[in-house]
């Protein structure tokens, strides 16, 4: 039983998109491409490109000049053994 309905439902939705108003709202005369389009495009797509390498910059700055957990625990654990 179900697998008829799911039959109906699939061919509803089927005759709803071979409709021809959905074809032409579908068409690429609504996407109005101009000359100003790449540009459009390269500024969108500009920020996501540059924010990990901006990110990256930031933390590295941040992170450069500190010393890691094992380089500290070495250096205490050679200062204790010397005593």
């Amino acid at each position: 039983m179900f697998h008829l309905k799911a039959r109906y439902a699939f061919a509803l939705v089927a005759l709803f998109f071979t409709n021809n108003t959905f074809a032409a709202t579908d068409s690429y005369r609504w996407l109005h491409v101009t000359i100003d389009t790449p540009w459009a495009i390269f500024i969108f797509l500009l920020p996501m490109v540059l924010a990990p390498v901006v990110l990256m910059a930031i933390l590295y700055w941040r992170f450069a000049g500190k010393e890691t957990t094992t380089s500290r625990y070495t250096k205490r654990q050679n200062a204790l053994s010397k005593k």
